[in-house]
């Protein structure tokens, strides 16, 4: 929440604030899953797996699954810690990256339109993407947003509160 305190303007009070959905681990749970899965399966048929460099294909292949789940999980963790969305009394501000930032920040009063776009995986687990048509048609992407609908009510909540 550094990033959303550090540009509040004065006057200007937080509302609502979120990071990604634990969707964004995903891949990296299925890489595991894939990984053990080849160790139980490798395990069972071990005697007609090939020996090279001294291990079993199968634990060679299960290794190379969990690297691609280290690698994921790294990559899953990063988007959790550097992405914030945050409605304010004033405005919506998103900011994705850690070193190379994205930053997006729409006043209230620009905002023309909320779309929320849930997949049927986003529907039962709760998450989606919220496009934000700001005037002069600018339709800009929050990815991986829990209880989108949620935000999107918070959002025409502030909305309706503006003089």
């Amino acid at each position: 929440m550094k990033y959303v305190t550090n540009t509040l303007m004065s006057n200007e009070t937080l509302v609502f604030h979120t990071k990604p959905h634990w969707i964004v681990y995903m891949p990296a749970i299925i890489w595991l899953a894939i990984s053990i899965l080849i160790l139980i399966v490798g395990s069972s048929l071990s005697g007609n797996s090939p020996i090279l460099l001294g291990f079993s294909l199968h634990v060679l292949l299960a290794l190379c699954a969990l690297l691609l789940a280290i690698f994921h999980g790294l990559s899953g963790w990063i988007t959790s810690i550097a992405s914030e969305y945050a409605i304010t009394d004033k405005r919506i501000l998103m900011k994705i990256g850690l070193i190379r930032r994205n930053s997006l920040e729409i006043f209230l009063t620009k905002i023309e339109s909320i779309h929320v776009k849930q997949s049927i995986c986003g529907r039962i687990l709760n998450y989606g993407e919220i496009f934000i048509s700001g005037t002069g048609g600018s339709k800009d992407p929050f990815l991986y947003i829990p209880d989108p609908l949620q935000f999107r009510k918070k959002t025409q909540e502030q909305i309706e509160k503006l003089p």
